[in-house]
């Protein structure tokens, strides 16, 4: 779908008192929703949702704030030791099925090539490997937790 279309689309949405649309053309779709905000003079913002299996991202307005502070505020403290982050966007998960035990946890010790778990992408599962040995000293995504690039998901510390 062309991006004026889509673009025009926002633009209706904005100007009228629907909350959502939805338009299919061919295979492609869109659907644009206004979500209420507070009460404000300004009208709410029209955000793009790409739909299920669309490889599109999702664009949304920032809401106030630098980027650097935003970065500062989301970043907790983080134990000594390397950092693993994630090489893409998808669902984390520490082990091959629900019924056995996480690839690693908390104190284990790795190898180079070893997997720490599975980023599922696309409905492709991409195994993380370590890049060095060492002790897992944290573990900080949850199992089926969405992971955004470079998320840090393992502190390893050399061995």
């Amino acid at each position: 779908m062309d991006l004026r279309k889509i673009k025009k689309l926002i633009e209706l949405l904005e100007e009228s008192h629907l909350s959502e649309i939805e338009i299919h053309e061919g295979e492609e779709s869109v659907r644009l929703i206004r979500h209420p905000g507070p009460a404000a003079s300004a009208p709410a913002p029209a955000y793009f949702v790409p739909p299920p299996g669309s490889t599109e991202a999702v664009r949304q307005p920032m809401t106030g704030g630098s980027v650097e502070n935003a970065g500062e505020a989301a970043s907790p403290v983080l134990p000594e030791g390397e950092i693993v982050r994630s090489p893409m966007v998808g669902t984390y998960y520490g082990s091959p099925n629900p019924e056995t035990e996480p690839f690693v946890h908390e104190g284990s010790e790795v190898s180079a090539g070893d997997t720490l778990c599975l980023v599922e992408a696309m409905k492709m599962f991409n195994q993380i490997e370590a890049d060095f040995a060492g002790q897992v000293v944290a573990v900080l995504v949850e199992d089926g937790q969405p992971v955004e690039f470079d998320e840090p998901l393992f502190v390893i510390r050399k061995a």
